[in-house]
């Protein structure tokens, strides 16, 4: 029987087929995911976030639907609306492309900040509320949104509330040259996506991340995460530091991090290796570091470097 870290590492190969030479993108995704998160894309067009995104709805076998974000979007217009059925004379509450498994939200940026907002209780509660009724949305739930990191015009940043929401921001960007060679051969014939295959349903995926749960998390690691976090609230040229959601959010993709590497306790290298992901998104950084050349990656590097590593003896 393939075990769930083995499945975790076959979803990364699978998902390998429709975006080539971006594996350790791929292995993100699949960590921000599996620990429950959701993940905004920040990217040039055309580099595959689409295709990745149908990949992986086809890979773990949840149904898919998708919003093209516009100004004129209205928040009914992904939650559903309520529709005067006059055979019953109620209203009938018609669901949108939100009650689905998995929800790509293309230009997030483009539509109005209430129309962002409409995915905030969604995104976090899992739950859609309209006309005082509220309705359970399945298991799993993923939003995987994009934003053009160059065009401004016309659009609505999203505010630091709503950027919390997402576990990681990630970057496909160009493809190396002999991938996208290797993608002009394939594509010619047909989409990349139609090369995945599923390799496992919703309830296995569930039934991982249930597992995922249970990987011991040290105390002296959990405090090494409170204090990578506090390092970004005091740091001089950070405005904004990482929230308590935040910290979560790193200490479950380090756990997501042992499962996959089959260990059931997380160790420090696991709480690392996910910090820049997970964090980079969450930091408003002052006028000066703009002007000075300085971005997140430099910060929260230099942040590992002062806080001091604890001790971890491995296991429970």
């Amino acid at each position: 029987m393939i075990s769930g870290p083995q499945k975790l590492q076959r979803l990364m190969q699978i998902l390998s087929r429709a975006i080539l030479g971006k594996d350790e993108i791929i292995e993100q995704l699949v960590t921000g995911i599996a620990a429950g998160g959701h993940i905004l894309f920040e990217d040039i067009p055309g580099v595959g976030k689409t295709t990745l995104v149908k990949g992986l709805a086809i890979a773990i076998g949840c149904d898919f639907r998708r919003v093209q974000c516009t100004p004129d979007l209205l928040p009914t217009d992904i939650t559903g609306v309520a529709i005067y059925n006059r055979k019953s004379g109620q209203w009938d509450f018609q669901k949108g492309p939100l009650f689905t498994q998995i929800l790509l939200v293309d230009e997030i940026n483009r539509t109005s900040p209430k129309t962002q907002s409409a995915l905030l209780e969604a995104m976090e509660e899992k739950q859609v509320t309209a006309d005082g009724t509220t309705y359970n949305l399945g298991e799993p739930f993923i939003v995987l949104a994009t934003q053009n990191p160059l065009e401004y015009e016309g659009t609505f940043p999203l505010p630091e509330s709503q950027l919390d929401r997402f576990a990681m921001k990630l970057s496909l960007g160009y493809p190396p040259k002999k991938e996208e060679v290797r993608f002009l051969g394939i594509g010619l014939r047909k989409n990349t996506w139609e090369y995945v295959e599923q390799v496992m349903d919703p309830q296995e995926f569930i039934k991982i991340q249930k597992e995922i749960e249970q990987v011991y998390v040290q105390e002296n690691l959990l405090e090494y995460a409170t204090e990578l976090s506090i390092a970004t609230r005091t740091h001089e040229k950070i405005e904004l530091g990482i929230s308590p959601r935040g910290t979560l959010h790193l200490v479950k993709c380090a756990m997501v991090k042992a499962y996959s590497a089959n260990r059931d306790y997380v160790l420090p290298d696991d709480i690392q290796q996910q910090l820049l992901p997970v964090y980079g998104h969450r930091l408003v950084l002052d006028r000066s570091s703009f002007l000075e050349e300085i971005d997140a990656k430099m910060i929260l590097t230099e942040i590992l470097a002062r806080v001091q590593v604890p001790g971890n003896k491995g296991g429970r």
